[in-house]
């Protein structure tokens, strides 16, 4: 009997929405059997595409196989495997094959959003900070840096965006006008800002809008990395790296320090090292692997071809590299190397144009999305050296890109934001603003582009100009969209109609309030 049923739990039958009716209007029982032991019967979990599918015809079997359908556990690890509410417990829902069910539902409305744009967007705008030099994002938080000095957080979590101004640490004795913010980064805990002066600021998010911690370089930052968890910064001035983290009682001091022979153009920390942090640097044609136990230690280096782009992931280092000319066979690529063993794994690509980006590590199993200046996406595995696809996306090169397992979102100089199907290789939709697109972040719900300028100053005016009623087109912008089909209702209405007030007698229109008000 049990050899029979799990045969029939192996077929390849079509998983559709069907198998959740069926399993609820069935309520016949063939014939009844003696009880099998549970725990053999969880091991099916394992395939649990084929099982969804089969659970309707392994119902009526007998009364255990109905049980085992309607068990509890076996819809929480179905719910599990899937990838559904993860760090949820079982006892967090009475009903796991409606929890599963629900959550299929919703994956597939936001498909179906991500791919007819139905959502709602709004303008992440700051006219204090004058023009926007630089943007992160973590997790629906964003952080941007101003010409005035200044640095913004929003959090788009929240229906109202609302989140503090940062205050920078600088002498009172300094009368003229704070330096431009160079670089912003942010994490799930910390966010950091370089400025012109060579100045670095971190501020914890949990501990309000003073910094935590303050170093000055002697000349201008050119990279700063933040790891994407923990508390570690790495800064390149100069000739020189330094990798800064607090100690074992929450005291910052400086991890690390190295010289570099040349300027540093790209600065990363590897994710999830334990012990002391590693960065790798790419300085003009030489990439560098940064350990504190092996200062300096030369990853790649190839005169004559400096690296244009780079990223890293927990194990591998990807980077584009760049031919001048005189070396024909040796054309623009894409360069693939292991950290622990400091081996260049795949040469992928063949391209005229420079690699302007490439994304590693937020980017499925196997797999990088590169932008290039011959306009052109290119999605590669990393067993193989030639791309999967290539689009043709932004007629002035591309200049940010992200992928997930079914959809690509790229930015161009020109100022276009694409989301591309990955599979059918075709344009879903596209956002143009000014500038270029320096930033983009996106997770299964929500999509947040940055269109910055290269131009810091407003044409005709002077940098002490406080008219923030003209040059709006100057200042860059930056989008905020969201997917979500539960909160459509709330997003779709403008910021300034949104309201807290309880009472909805009268609103009948998806409309919050004509004007703003006051909460008392």
């Amino acid at each position: 009997m049990v050899r029979n049923a799990v045969f029939m739990c192996s077929c390849k039958l079509p998983v559709s929405s069907s198998s959740f009716t069926d399993l609820n209007t069935l309520t016949h029982l063939t014939w009844d059997c003696s009880a099998h032991p549970t725990e053999p019967l969880y091991l099916l979990s394992s395939h649990a595409e084929r099982l969804i599918s089969s659970l309707k015809q392994t119902y009526l079997v007998s009364r255990m196989w109905k049980a085992l359908a309607e068990d509890e556990v076996l819809w929480y690890r179905l719910c599990q495997q899937e990838g559904y509410l993860v760090d949820t417990s079982i006892s967090s829902h009475t009903c796991w094959k409606l929890a599963l069910k629900n959550c299929r539902a919703r994956e597939r409305t936001l498909k179906t959003n991500w791919k007819n744009r139905i959502g709602a967007v709004s303008q992440l705008r700051y006219e204090l900070g004058k023009i926007l030099c630089d943007v992160h994002s973590c997790d629906g938080v964003v952080i941007a840096g101003y010409t005035s000095g200044e640095v913004r957080l929003w959090d788009t979590r929240t229906w109202d965006y609302t989140a503090p101004i940062l205050e920078a640490m600088h002498d009172p004795g300094d009368a003229g006008p704070r330096p431009h913010v160079s670089f912003v980064r942010i994490n799930s805990s910390l966010a950091v800002a370089a400025y012109e002066d060579g100045t670095i600021s971190i501020w914890n998010l949990m501990f309000g809008r003073e910094p935590i911690h303050h170093y000055q370089h002697n000349q201008r930052v050119q990279a700063l990395a933040l790891g994407s968890e923990g508390a570690v910064v790495a800064t390149a001035s100069g000739f020189e790296v330094k990798v800064e983290s607090p100690d074992d009682r929450g005291f910052w001091q400086t991890t690390a320090t190295f010289d570099i022979r040349k300027l540093v153009n790209f600065l990363n920390l590897v994710p999830d090292v334990v012990g002391s942090p590693v960065a790798v640097a790419a300085a003009e044609d030489i990439v560098y692997l940064l350990k504190a136990e092996d200062a300096g230690k030369t990853l790649h280096s190839v005169y004559g071809q400096p690296v244009t782009c780079l990223d890293v992931s927990a194990h591998e280092a990807a980077f584009g590299v760049k031919n001048f000319g005189w070396l024909l066979n040796e054309p623009n690529q894409i360069l693939l190397y292991n950290l622990e063993t400091s081996q260049c794994l795949k040469k992928m690509g063949n391209s005229i144009g420079d690699f302007t980006c490439v994304n590693l590590q937020n980017s499925p199993p196997n797999m990088l999305v590169t932008g290039n200046k011959d306009r052109r996406v290119r999605v590669f595995d990393l067993r193989k050296s030639e791309s999967l696809c290539s689009l043709y996306a932004h007629q002035l090169g591309v200049s940010a890109v992200q992928m997930d397992d079914w959809k690509i979102v790229s930015g161009g100089e020109e100022g276009l934001v694409c989301v591309w199907d990955q599979r059918m290789g075709t344009k879903l939709w596209e956002m143009h603003a000014r500038h270029p697109v320096r930033h983009i972040w996106f997770n299964s719900h929500s999509l947040i582009t940055a269109n910055i300028p290269d131009e810091k100053s407003l044409p005709g005016t002077s940098i002490t100009d406080d008219d923030l009623t003209v040059h709006h087109k100057y200042r860059g912008i930056i989008y905020a969209y969201e997917f979500s089909a539960d909160q459509l209702a709330v997003e779709s209405v403008l910021p300034i109609c949104r309201s807290s007030y309880d009472e909805v007698s009268g609103y009948n229109y998806n409309i919050g309030l004509a004007v703003p008000y006051d909460n008392i």
